[in-house]
């Protein structure tokens, strides 16, 4: 699924795999690995899966509400952020950069990554917006895409995780991000018919294309 984009050589086009249904504790400590074993020629990765289901805490986890269900499991990681979930028919795309190459800071990647998702949704037709206090994607104030970063001498992992069609009513089980009430939503339930695999793929160009221009068009 690698983007045939025109891109200065410069900032080549990383690498993607497409990882299918993976775990999260193993995938989230292979990016640590990836990471940790990167230099400065290191190619950047994306990395497109799905997780079976799990709630996930990140590091700002101070007055977080536990889930209220039990069949869950719950993971402590190192993104940064609350506690969300994840769960098949969600697209998960892992951001493995080297910040330095694309000339970012967290601010502008988390700009990147929200205007990626709210170009894709205008392609279909749907108005999306970001919210400076709550970083994630909503439409009409319900939140379709999360987002969720670790940096580490300037290397980023984790990323975005976005709602095609799924099982919603985990969400109800916490307070999505640290928002007490906060409404999800999905391509799907926006009527949306394209499938995963296919809003994945134009996930990948935006975002690509994005990187390579070093800057989110603000």
């Amino acid at each position: 699924m690698q983007p045939s984009l025109k891109i200065a050589q410069e900032t080549p086009i990383p690498v993607i795999r497409e990882l299918g249904l993976s775990d999260f504790t193993e995938t989230w400590h292979a990016m640590q690995k990836f990471t940790a074993a990167r230099t400065p020629s290191t190619p950047d990765e994306i990395w497109l899966t799905e997780h079976p289901a799990v709630f996930t805490l990140g590091l700002n986890r101070k007055n977080v509400r536990l889930p209220i269900r039990e069949d869950i499991p719950v993971v402590h990681t190192d993104r940064g952020g609350k506690i969300t979930y994840h769960g098949p028919g969600q697209l998960i795309i892992y951001l493995l950069l080297d910040l330095n190459r694309h000339q970012l800071n967290i601010r502008k990647l988390v700009s990147i990554l929200e205007n990626t998702v709210i170009e894709l949704l205008a392609d279909y037709g749907h108005t999306a917006e970001a919210k400076t206090d709550a970083p994630g994607v909503y439409v009409q104030e319900a939140k379709i895409a999360s987002l969720g970063l670790r940096i580490k001498n300037n290397y980023c992992y984790h990323g975005l995780s976005l709602n095609i069609n799924m099982d919603l009513t985990p969400f109800e089980a916490i307070d999505p991000c640290g928002f007490a009430g906060l409404k999800v939503t999905q391509t799907q339930d926006l009527g949306i018919a394209a499938s995963l695999p296919t809003i994945a793929e134009r996930l990948i160009e935006i975002l690509c294309k994005k990187l390579a221009d070093g800057h989110s068009h603000d």
